[in-house]
């Protein structure tokens, strides 16, 4: 059976984004250790566009199939023209308010947690919840992996890793792996 894998960026504090959803004060760089990692172990974790940009839009997928994301995840791409940001995955975004756009992107109104589940029967590879904090506590019993990207950034506050009821949830440490970045790859099981 496939495993939903919630593989994302967090701040030491627990959040993923800025309140507004912006991201770009996570550290990135094309040359740094994290990079050279994503590379090898999960290039398909990055948008289509940007994988052409640092050159490797020809790495095979390591890990996952299949994108599942949230409306404000994907809106970002939406607003740059962007359609199908992860091309070389199936997509899956989960809203009540969009309307399909593009052939390649399934836009799924319904129940996450069922749609979810009968991805996870299907065959092939891993599933990636890209985003954001609201789909992943909505989906959080159905996460078999967390990996997070712990950065050396503290926000104050933001979108949480999963925004839901307090609700402690025993999870088992697999690795901890430091960059020389100062990002320390964090991988969970249930």
């Amino acid at each position: 059976m496939r495993k939903l894998v919630y593989f994302v960026a967090s701040t030491l504090d627990g959040f993923i984004a800025a309140p507004d959803g912006d991201w770009s004060f996570f550290p990135f760089s094309a040359e740094s250790d994290l990079a050279r990692l994503i590379r090898a172990e999960f290039p398909e974790t990055l948008p289509t566009a940007l994988r052409q940009a640092l050159g490797f839009d020809d790495a095979p997928n390591r890990r996952f199939d299949t994108v599942v994301m949230g409306r404000a995840t994907y809106e970002p791409a939406l607003k740059q023209g962007i359609t199908s940001p992860y091309a070389h995955l199936r997509q899956v975004v989960y809203s009540r308010t969009l309307l399909p756009d593009d052939p390649t992107v399934d836009i799924v109104p319904t129940d996450p947690v069922a749609h979810v589940r009968d991805l996870k029967a299907q065959a092939g590879a891993d599933i990636w919840l890209c985003g954001g904090g609201q789909l992943a506590g909505t989906l959080w019993d159905e996460i078999d992996e967390l990996i997070v990207k712990l950065n050396p950034v503290a926000a104050g506050e933001g979108i949480p890793l999963a925004q839901r009821a307090f609700a402690p949830t025993a999870l088992t440490l697999r690795s901890a792996r430091p960059t020389e970045d100062g990002v320390v790859l964090l991988h969970y099981t249930r």
